[in-house]
């Protein structure tokens, strides 16, 4: 794999060289108030992101499923019931997840390409006239189907059931890349990952988390010590961490909120819905689509490209990675060998897309797909004359 070549997986993206330097610094004490200085405008950021109102940050040194983990443990007890729609991978490994902890999960099975399935999410609540379902879980951008959810949509639909149960969002692959509204949407917990719309390395766990899941700690029972929030929001308040932080990229997340914010979250978002409609009309152009089911579900950050019969797109991923040093996604559990994936998030501009929409066509074409050399780079081309334009006016 070349490291000159830019990725075009879902994640770990791309990192802007500011921000990698600014992970790359000597040895601090973690308990001193150097770094209580750095950590505070990281904490302050990733509140500005989410757009929250009261309740705290919580940054670990993890990954998006030790976010996961973090919001079940602090919150729920063994044999509570959660609720959770299965529409891919990763929304089928939270699942998997919670019923390791011995969490009673119930699942609404919907076919991979849809979104979260609002009516039955509510019919589901409505039916629990107990109370007995906890938590509801959503999945915001399904990075194996390239499918985003409607998560206000969702929190309409717990409103109009009357149900109370707690409301938890995976944004590892959408927050800070899509928009979110953790405050307007009621989401009790949202959990994000530092790899990927923060264009930072893997290794930090960020989540969000409102004052109603707070208050759950008091009484949730299952076990936990190295993801404690008590423990973490007791540290805090001293400007610390109840053990050793990932010092580098806490440093590294204060400086990719202030380049995100230099951009403008409003321009960030706008960029990624260019580059991902200039991807889905090179995917139109070679006769594909999308695996998503329908154009409100397209996520803004990976497009799952379904290949034509009697071709495997994990042919085309490994071709890529050997003969041209250049990476994509393959496609996992029920669309393994389906699709190849095509990641647009982080550090990209429409040059940089171009190249991995040239790349992509080159392999179809060594492995006989029916392609014609040039189609979708120039359906992504004319897109891309017609609207950079204009958001760089804006961005002036």
């Amino acid at each position: 794999m070349s490291l000159q070549n830019p990725v075009f997986i879902p994640g770990p993206t791309n990192m802007p060289e500011v921000i990698r330097k600014a992970c790359d610094m000597p040895t601090i004490d973690h308990r001193s108030p150097a770094f209580a200085r750095m950590f505070k405008p990281a904490v302050e950021g990733v509140r500005r992101v989410l757009k929250m109102g009261e309740g705290e940050v919580i940054i670990l040194p993890s990954t998006g499923t030790g976010g996961w983990e973090a919001a079940m443990t602090n919150t729920l007890s063994p044999g509570d019931t959660v609720l959770a729609a299965r529409f891919g991978m990763f929304s089928h490994r939270w699942i998997d997840l919670c019923q390791r902890h011995g969490l009673n999960v119930q699942i609404i099975e919907t076919p991979w390409g849809q979104g979260a399935p609002l009516a039955e999410i509510e019919a589901a609540l409505k039916a629990d006239t107990k109370g007995q379902i906890k938590a509801v879980l959503a999945t915001h951008n399904e990075t194996a189907t390239g499918v985003k959810s409607d998560i206000g949509g969702i929190r309409r639909a717990m409103d109009a059931a009357g149900h109370d149960a707690l409301f938890f969002v995976d944004g590892v692959s959408s927050i800070g890349s899509m928009p979110f509204e953790m405050g307007a949407w009621g989401v009790d917990i949202a959990v994000a990952g530092s790899q990927k719309g923060f264009m930072l390395p893997a290794g930090l766990a960020i989540l969000g988390v409102s004052p109603k899941a707070i208050a759950a700690m008091e009484t949730a029972k299952l076990p936990r010590t190295f993801f404690d929030f008590a423990d973490m929001l007791k540290a805090y308040a001293a400007g610390g961490y109840p053990y050793t932080p990932a010092v580098g990229l806490i440093a590294g997340l204060a400086k990719a909120i202030e380049v995100l914010e230099d951009e403008g979250l409003e321009n960030v978002y706008a960029r990624h819905h260019r580059l991902a409609e200039g991807v889905r009309r090179a995917v139109a152009a070679w006769g594909m689509k999308p695996c998503a089911a329908s154009a409100d579900l397209y996520s803004e950050t990976i497009t799952a490209v379904v290949v034509p019969a009697g071709c495997n797109g994990t042919d085309l991923v490994k071709l890529a990675a050997e003969k041209y040093g250049v990476a994509f996604g393959v496609g996992l559990g029920e669309v393994a060998g389906k699709v190849f994936r095509i990641g647009h998030l982080g550090m990209l501009t429409d040059v940089m897309v171009l190249s991995g929409l040239a790349c992509a066509e080159m392999c179809m074409a060594d492995l006989g797909w029916p392609i014609k050399l040039g189609s979708g780079v120039a359906a992504a081309q004319e897109y891309y004359r017609g609207s950079t334009g204009a958001m760089a006016l804006a961005a002036e």
